[in-house]
């Protein structure tokens, strides 16, 4: 039997402060680098000026240890991030879009999870990252499903997926030739398997804090940032 969370937005929508929009990052197994893209899609938010809030739903707490790493005086490489179980984030997820323009959730790495579950009960999108490899390929067809059946009883929730921690290989270019067969959109952007994102880790913040270094990389994320702005309507 399904138990379907009641979305908190039928109260929020009554106020007449601007509400910000949740994006979801969802995956059913690790290594997927989910965290690592909530991360640089808060910094690239961040980097357009608009304001971000990022959520750690996962017990592993990866969000939330990334930003400690960040120096505790160096304002510019923090990104607010908070500790939430899934009832929290049901419970509190109107007074966070309040807050920001975006709210980013991380979300655990299992589908079947309460926390992911709450997640997509108050998702306007959910994001997939895509390792281009047969296994991650078959993980991703599970959590497509989910988010379809999600997206049947939600008018608000919208599903894509972004191919990440590409490398230049044959496999990985058939393998993302079989992601167009998919239902869920494709995004037209992708995050390559780059040094930049895990430097990104070690001073708690994303690829913008990195410099002239991380060109290729930064130039990825906004573009990301775009491609998901467009699924949301904003672009």
């Amino acid at each position: 039997m399904q138990t379907y969370l009641k979305n908190p937005f039928s109260e929020a929508a009554s106020t007449s402060v601007p509400l910000g929009r949740v994006v979801a990052v969802v995956s059913q197994k690790g290594g997927a680098g989910k965290t690592t893209v909530a991360m640089q899609l808060g910094g690239g938010f961040h980097a357009r000026g608009a304001s971000v809030l990022l959520v750690d739903l996962d017990p592993q707490e990866s969000a939330f240890r990334w930003a400690e790493s960040a120096p505790l005086l160096d304002s510019d490489l923090q990104l607010d991030v908070r500790k939430m179980s899934g009832l929290e984030l049901i419970k509190h997820v109107g007074e966070l879009q309040r807050e920001a323009d975006y709210v980013v959730l991380d979300t655990p790495p299992s589908i079947y999870h309460p926390s992911t579950l709450a997640a997509l009960a108050v998702a306007h999108l959910a994001l997939i990252p895509a390792v281009p490899s047969p296994t991650d390929l078959w993980s991703t067809l599970a959590v497509e499903r989910l988010i379809l059946n999600r997206m049947e009883h939600s008018h608000r929730l919208h599903g894509c997926i972004l191919p990440n921690r590409v490398q230049n290989t044959a496999l990985a270019t058939d393998v993302l030739e079989l992601l167009h067969e998919f239902t869920l959109p494709i995004l037209d952007a992708m995050l390559c398997q780059r040094n930049a994102y895990a430097q990104s880790a070690v001073i708690g913040g994303s690829v913008f804090q990195l410099g002239s270094g991380a060109e290729a990389a930064q130039k990825e994320v906004r573009k990301l940032v775009a491609a998901v702005l467009k699924q949301l309507g904003e672009n």
